[in-house]
């Protein structure tokens, strides 16, 4: 990608950004602590943007995506919120299912993300007039129709995905050029990262999300933050 393009990137979503704080206070970002989601806090953070951010402790994290919680705070000196799934769902799920059961099928992995991160993720939004995620539209052949504003009915809010054309090899040439703490399991075969017993590295050549709930087919490869009455949704843009 020319120079110029990818400053216009850059460009494009900073100001995506501060239209966000300062029209649709207060607005939160849903990080993943994932590349991409280190690319937004940054600009974030070195902003001084008014818009929160917080992440979902599922319980079953890597213990290199929980290291980012404490790298955020030594490099930006900022407190990451931590939304976890109420206990009490976790044990209910376990006890009839197994620790497990979402590899016995989709509708128990959906059952299992809905507990660990949908509730949770209503939780964190609630109040809010926008959340912000780190969706790109070359991650997935379910995110093809992503756009940058978008009607979250299912919230009651706006929904930005400011990040929606840029390339992988964009995300990491910002990281490089601006010295942006990230993942150590990306340098491991890790493009996209989730609950640590859904994800594996992928092979060269491999759909970049290959790696998530590697199992299902590729057309159910969400987690459900993104559906709604368990469909994959791609509401329209604002």
């Amino acid at each position: 990608m020319k120079t110029v393009e990818y400053s216009a990137l850059i460009d494009a979503t900073k100001a995506t950004l501060g239209r966000i704080a300062a029209e649709f206070s207060p607005a939160v970002f849903a990080s993943s602590l994932a590349a991409e989601d280190m690319v937004l806090t940054d600009m974030i953070l070195r902003s001084g943007l008014p818009i929160g951010i917080f992440t979902l402790e599922t319980g079953r994290l890597h213990n290199e995506t929980l290291e980012m919680i404490g790298r955020i705070k030594r490099t930006y000196a900022y407190d990451v919120a931590l939304y976890r799934p109420q206990p009490e769902a976790v044990e209910a799920y376990v006890n009839a299912n197994g620790l497990n059961a979402f590899y016995d099928s989709v509708e128990l992995r959906k059952e299992c993300c809905r507990i660990r991160k949908v509730e949770p993720l209503g939780r964190a939004l609630a109040g809010k007039k926008a959340w912000i995620t780190g969706q790109r539209r070359a991650q997935s052949t379910t995110r093809t129709e992503l756009h940058v504003q978008e009607d979250d009915a299912a919230h009651g809010m706006v929904k930005f995905n400011p990040l929606i054309d840029w390339s992988e090899d964009d995300v990491w040439r910002y990281i490089r050029d601006n010295d942006v703490p990230y993942n150590p399991l990306h340098d491991k075969g890790y493009p996209s990262i989730g609950c640590e017993p859904c994800t594996r590295a992928i092979q060269p050549g491999e759909d970049i999300r290959a790696g998530r709930w590697w199992w299902e087919n590729p057309e159910s490869k969400e987690c459900g933050l993104h559906v709604v009455d368990g469909k994959l949704v791609r509401i329209k843009s604002a």
